[in-house]
């Protein structure tokens, strides 16, 4: 099992920045791809970005070029430093592990969510 727990979220004016960090426990998460999810009110849960066990990233149009997801697997946690934010980046931002048990069977984890409102 992989208890996930966020922190790093709050109030910020636009253009401001805030780190989310992901630490993991129970197991290490070196070998499980890692992702950043978010839901505003009223939408769906949507893939902010996401980084592979072998450092691999891959990013949502709307955060390219200001979102940077890392991880440093020394200390079983994640981090998705937030530049430029904008209103429409406020949502609840959760974290995920993706742990490929054998093929075709994966299992999900994730983290009870982090409030990031951007707003003046």
């Amino acid at each position: 099992q992989v208890q996930l727990v966020e922190s790093g979220g709050g109030l910020v004016q636009p253009g401001g920045s805030l780190r989310l960090s992901c630490a993991a426990s129970g197991s290490s998460i070196s070998d499980d791809a890692m992702g950043w999810y978010r839901q505003a009110p009223g939408k769906q849960r949507e893939l902010v970005a996401s980084t592979t066990s072998g450092g691999s990233t891959n990013y949502a149009d709307s955060v390219k070029g200001r979102f940077t997801v890392s991880r440093d697997n020394a200390e079983n946690t994640g981090y998705l430093q937030m530049n430029s934010l904008k209103p429409e980046d406020t949502a609840i931002y959760y974290c995920n592990a993706h742990r490929i048990m054998r093929p075709g069977v994966a299992i999900d984890y994730w983290g009870q969510g982090t409030q990031v409102t951007v707003s003046s």
